[in-house]
């Protein structure tokens, strides 16, 4: 049985992906700190409605040549960055501040933690409706 091909697996490893991501650009703006004019970044937050849209976008496809060609919404990734909105700037021109990127690691730490124990259980669940053969 591949987890990976059931919805809420699916949903649940993009979450995983965009908080590693995330974890990532936090570490650039905590390690450039102190770079003179160095602007914060963040991801696009991830949203549910965003996760379910991205996977039901289908491709048109024309069945005859007077058929418009239909367009496709671009869809947003999680590399996709967003300069902050910097409400503390210093000096040198960088909007860093290590109080607020704490906090969002902590927070990104949390939500990565609820992600894997919420998927512990849904595998728990599974292994346990298995076993009992229904």
């Amino acid at each position: 049985m591949d987890l990976g091909n059931i919805g809420l697996f699916k949903l649940m490893s993009r979450k995983m992906d965009w908080l590693t991501q995330r974890q990532e650009v936090i570490s650039q703006n905590i390690a450039n700190a102190d770079t003179p004019d160095y602007k914060g970044k963040d991801l696009k937050p991830f949203t549910f409605r965003d996760a379910l849209s991205d996977n039901r976008r289908l491709a048109p496809t024309a069945t005859s040549a007077s058929h418009l060609p239909g367009t496709v919404g671009s869809g947003g990734t999680a590399k996709e960055q967003r300069i902050r909105d910097p409400y503390e700037t210093a000096p040198n021109g960088n909007n860093v501040v290590l109080e607020d990127q704490m906090m969002r690691m902590s927070e990104n730490s949390m939500d990565y933690q609820t992600i894997t124990n919420l998927y512990k259980k849904q595998v728990t669940m599974i292994k346990s409706a298995i076993r009992s053969g229904g």
